[in-house]
C-alpha cells in the first residue's frame, strides 16, 4: 500500500498537508526522508546496493539504510522502522546520532522530481554482517567496506559507477562524521 508523506515548504518546514508519494514524487513536492549510516568497531561502513527494481540508481552503492519519513512519523520512528524493515536490524534511539540535515533536490528520468531533506544519523553495527536481512525490493546486497576503502571509491565515484555521483559532496560529510565519531571513541 502506497504511503503518505508530508508535505514541506522548500525550507522544509511541515505545511500540514500529506500527499500520497507517488504524487509527492511527480508534483516535486519537498519532504523528508531519515538516512542510516551503521558503522563498525574496525573502521568499516555498512553500504547497501539499492535493488534492480528501484526507478533511481538501481543496483549502485549507498546509504546503509534510507526511506521516506511517513506522515505523521517522527523522523527517529522512520529511522528506527526503515532499519527493521530493510535490513532486519532492531535499534534504541540512544544508539542514534544525528550528523545533520542534507537538501538533495534532483530531477529524474520518467517525470520523477525528488526534492528530498536526508535527516541523517549514524549508528554503531554491533553483530555481524551475515546476520542482517536484506529486503529484496530495497537492497540487492550488503557489504562493509574501509574507511579508507570508502574514501578510494567515493573519489573515483565519476568513473567506477559505484555510489550516486551527485551525493558526492553529501558522502563526504558522512564519511568525515562516521571518522570523527570512531576517533572519539
Amino acid at each position: 500500500m502506497e504511503e503518505y508523506l508530508d508535505i514541506l515548504t522548500p525550507s522544509g518546514t511541515l505545511t500540514g498537508k500529506t500527499a500520497l508519494k507517488s504524487s509527492v514524487h511527480s508534483n516535486g513536492y519537498y519532504h523528508n526522508t531519515a538516512h542510516l549510516w551503521l558503522y563498525t568497531p574496525n573502521r568499516e561502513i555498512l553500504l547497501a546496493q539499492r535493488s534492480a527494481t528501484k526507478v533511481i540508481c538501481p543496483l549502485l552503492w549507498d546509504v546503509s539504510v534510507a526511506g521516506h519519513v511517513d506522515a505523521g512519523e517522527t523522523i527517529t520512528e522512520a529511522v528506527i522502522r526503515e532499519a527493521q524493515e530493510e535490513i532486519g536490524l532492531i535499534l534504541s534511539t540512544d544508539q542514534l546520532k544525528k550528523i545533520g540535515v542534507f537538501s538533495s533536490f534532483q530531477t529524474y528520468e520518467k517525470g520523477l522530481i525528488d526534492n528530498e531533506f536526508h535527516h541523517t544519523f549514524i549508528a554503531p553495527l554491533n553483530q555481524p554482517l551475515n546476520t542482517l536481512i536484506p529486503e529484496p525490493n530495497e537492497v540487492e546486497g550488503l557489504k562493509l567496506v574501509t574507511l579508507i576503502n570508502f574514501e578510494e571509491l567515493l573519489n573515483a565515484s565519476g568513473t567506477n559507477s559505484h555510489f550516486v555521483p551527485s551525493n558526492f559532496a553529501y558522502y563526504k560529510l558522512v564519511l568525515e562524521s562516521i571518522t570523527d565519531t570512531i576517533k572519539n571513541h
